[in-house]
């Protein structure tokens, strides 16, 4: 290449890094290049929110933010529970009186204990789990997440939020 071109491909990369740092990312987000924590196909043509949430969880954890990504998986298990739970016509099982869903930790003990719907032993015991790293990732001043802590979750993460999916009738 001679040395024309090149600094005309220079130029052309500078000018690129420029406008993206200007511009920043699209208003609507970016799409995640890769889809470790919840496979696209899962959500796809479910609900606009759940696809997103889930986008952004994929995305956290791409980028090394796990504390981010835990915490979006923490907020798209609350909302596939919620979502059963209008599904079934029953939500009024979760909500205080003044009409509020209850915070996460009740919502999985009535969702766990729910009689409409038989949830899977796996399920059951990875829903606490997921809970527990979300709230760590969202409320402890002193921990932060790294991979090593939800790369063992990755697997019950899908269980879960695919058979919330199903229960909530999205898929």
């Amino acid at each position: 290449m001679s040395s024309s071109a090149r600094n005309i491909l220079n130029a052309a990369k500078a000018i690129d890094i420029d406008v993206r740092r200007e511009l920043g990312p699209p208003d609507e987000g970016l799409l995640a290049t890769t889809q470790t924590v919840v496979p696209r196909s899962l959500v796809r043509n479910t609900r606009g929110y759940v696809e997103k949430v889930t986008n952004q969880a994929n995305g956290c954890y791409e980028n090394g933010w796990y504390d981010a990504c835990a915490v979006m998986v923490r907020r798209l298990i609350e909302t596939l529970i919620i979502e059963s739970y209008e599904k079934h016509a029953i939500s009024h099982k979760i909500k205080n009186s003044d009409g509020d869903f209850f915070y996460l930790r009740d919502l999985i003990g009535h969702c766990l204990s729910e009689t409409s719907w038989n949830l899977s032993r796996n399920c059951k015991q990875a829903l606490p789990k997921l809970k527990d790293i979300g709230d760590k990732s969202a409320h402890s001043r002193r921990y932060i997440a790294q991979r090593g802590d939800l790369d063992p979750m990755l697997a019950n993460i899908r269980l879960v939020v695919q058979e919330l999916l199903f229960l909530a009738g999205l898929k």
